[in-house]
């Protein structure tokens, strides 16, 4: 079966300066459970702030390491998802579900991309 990965991409901006409230955490733990249960996730996880990250480039045959914060990244992967699917669909709905548990105020989109193999 093919596996897929969800790159989590949130809006650093307009989320919660305390990260993810309680009742969230509890949902997304539920679904994670149950897409675990079901034999799909094969790992996931949340990512700390960009801030705390470090960004290494390569163009023109020359290496530049630049610490965090961005300030020209809007969105941010924030975490990710791998998962072990029968199809694209499948996927994608598991995908859904996970976006579905997030209140209205997040901005959050996922990429989901197959994962080649071989």
């Amino acid at each position: 079966m093919p596996r897929y990965l969800s790159l989590v991409k949130i809006d650093e901006a307009s989320a919660p300066a305390e990260g993810p409230s309680p009742e969230l955490m509890q949902r997304m733990g539920e679904l994670i459970e149950e897409i675990t249960k079901a034999g799909v996730m094969l790992d996931t996880a949340g990512l700390t702030p960009s801030a705390q990250g470090t960004r290494v480039h390569w163009e023109g045959g020359e290496l530049s390491v630049t610490d965090g914060p961005f300030t020209e990244a809007k969105e941010v992967v924030g975490g990710y998802a791998i998962m072990q699917c029968k199809d694209r669909a499948e996927a994608l709905e598991w995908t859904k579900r996970f976006l579905k548990v997030h209140e209205p105020f997040w901005t959050v989109t996922c990429e989901v991309r197959e994962i080649a193999e071989g």
